[in-house]
């Protein structure tokens, strides 16, 4: 795992990371309050980490279209390959013997 932190990705807080997350495994649509019920996290904070996650290409918010007050957090091509390239990061690790055994120690 220390090649993802050595990486030129970004370097992402775990909330961000379980926002990211919910967003990217679980159906949506997705929005902030939405995300703060389901991870117990006050919505200002989710505010902020989306600000990140949006700033990185990670998420974008969109307004509703029956609802303009409404704003959904949507997956992006961006956030998908990162999601994906670290998933395979995740797998290569966790196929080699050396870091398997070190992880499981």
């Amino acid at each position: 795992m220390a090649d993802a932190v050595r990486a030129e990705n970004p370097d992402l807080s775990m909330r961000q990371w379980a926002i990211l997350l919910t967003v990217y495994l679980h159906p949506g649509p997705h929005t902030v309050r939405a995300l703060a019920r389901e991870l117990n996290v006050p919505k200002p904070a989710i505010s902020r980490a989306l600000d990140a996650l949006s700033i990185l290409g990670l998420v974008r918010r969109v307004r509703n279209e029956q609802d303009r007050r409404i704003v959904n957090v949507q997956r992006t091509p961006e956030g998908s390959v990162f999601i994906d390239d670290f998933t395979q990061l995740v797998n290569q690790r966790s196929s080699d013997p050396v870091m398997s055994a070190a992880l499981y120690a």
